[in-house]
């Protein structure tokens, strides 16, 4: 018998999980476009070539690919040791490529700084596993047109306000820069061909701990001074660097450019502006993010119910660029959908009044419509269900779906007759 599961790595969702994902999506719209933010949509497909550009990463790996049409199997022999061969689209696997090209093509169009939302599923060749997907939802935010700190400072304030508005109150953000990476390394004296192995490692600093790093590192054949001396670094005293200038330059190494660490100062002072005294950003040196567009300032929201991120972003002035022929600074923010909905209790329909009717078969259809319409008019959310011999299940699954009420109904009976009795 053929397999009815959907395809491995992708899921259905019951018309409860819907609603609660859809109440979760209306709330982080609203909070972004609330901070003057505009929602646009782009094509779930892009040039293979465009996705292929060597700017997603490690993702590019993970693209889903969609062969040319008209191929014969001989063609696709062919062309079997050449993917540009046989493929000129392919799913997009996040939402930052296509909005380059959406920023390239309609510039004309758009605002000098322009406020993005997308909203959107992404495809990813993943190895299925506990939450990782092969389709899943992205919620993204960018801006384009500024290189100025007030930029990430726009998305990091819309982003904790998001959480905050999600009940998921004492978020915060840890942040670094790429360039300020680029400096430490050089500082220690790695060579440019060692760098893009070192990150690697140094990204699993939260897992294995300096040791782990400073192990990996002499495996690897990295040069023995420069591991000598990020060694010593990792394991000095141990500090909470404040974000401002005194703490950020106490946590790194003598030879960082000034204008990075200007930023980054700047960037938490506009922070604490809106935020107050406390804003929640931490200074990370070490945090990397694996993409390879990353040019400038890098974050990830945290949370502390969790041990892992709820969302990242980073400063990628040189994407447009590509597509462009001038550069164009650019900066965004991507919450963990999937992530965020598993941490959110199972909540009502938000105050929305939702009334499943329960009927006896010789109640006149017309009869019900009459009603159903007339509260529907109320501003109602109404459901028409036979009377099961079960009925302790049927209002079970009725407060399952959301439903908050329920009204039994008999010949003759009007909208002003019902005796609504709570669900659950």
């Amino acid at each position: 018998m053929a397999s009815v599961n959907p395809p491995r790595g992708m899921r259905d969702f019951l018309p409860a999980d819907k609603a609660r994902r859809e109440r979760v999506l209306a709330v982080i719209r609203e909070r972004y476009r609330a901070h003057g933010f505009d929602e646009i949509e782009t094509p779930v497909m892009e040039d293979y070539d465009r996705l292929h550009a060597g700017i997603g990463g490690d993702n590019e790996k993970l693209s889903f690919s969609i062969l040319k049409r008209g191929m014969d199997a001989e063609g696709i022999r062919a062309a079997a040791d050449d993917p540009a061969a046989l493929a000129d689209l392919g799913l997009r696997y996040d939402l930052t490529v296509p909005l380059a090209r959406f920023y390239a093509t309609n510039r004309a169009q758009l605002p000098t700084v322009f406020r993005a939302i997308q909203m959107a599923p992404v495809w990813r060749a993943e190895r299925p596993q506990k939450g990782r997907y092969r389709q899943f939802l992205q919620c993204d935010i960018d801006i384009i047109g500024d290189g100025t700190a007030r930029a990430e400072a726009e998305l990091m304030i819309a982003s904790l306000d998001v959480l905050d508005a999600l009940g998921l109150t004492g978020g915060s953000i840890r942040v670094n820069d790429r360039r300020v990476l680029d400096a430490m390394l050089d500082v220690f004296g790695f060579t440019p061909d060692e760098r893009p192995g070192v990150l690697i490692t140094i990204d699993k600093l939260d897992k294995v701990g300096p040791s782990g790093v400073v192990a990996e590192l002499r495996e690897r054949g990295a040069g023995a001074d420069a591991v000598d001396a990020l060694a010593a670094y990792l394991n000095r005293p141990a500090s909470s660097p404040s974000f401002d200038e005194v703490g950020i330059r106490a946590a790194l190494p003598d030879g960082i450019p000034d204008e990075v660490i200007g930023h980054l100062v700047a960037l938490g002072e506009t922070v604490a502006a809106a935020r107050g005294a406390d804003a929640p950003l931490v200074f990370d040196p070490f945090l990397v993010r694996g993409m390879g567009y990353y040019t400038g300032t890098i974050f990830e929201l945290a949370h502390p119910s969790v041990d892992y991120s709820l969302g990242g972003g980073g400063r990628y002035d040189g994407m447009i660029g590509r597509f462009l022929g001038q550069q164009v600074p650019a900066v965004g923010f991507s919450i963990g959908f999937e992530r965020i909905v598993d941490l959110l209790p199972a909540t009502d329909a938000g105050g929305e009044q939702a009334i499943v009717l329960v009927h006896d078969r010789d109640v006149p259809f017309a009869q019900l419509l009459a009603l159903k319409s007339a509260l529907i008019a109320r501003g109602a959310r109404v459901r028409v269900e036979h009377r099961a011999k079960n009925m302790k299940a049927l209002l079970e699954r009725s407060a399952a779906d959301g439903y908050t009420s329920f009204a039994t109904v008999s010949t003759g009976t009007t909208a002003d007759d019902l005796e609504l009795k709570p669900l659950g």
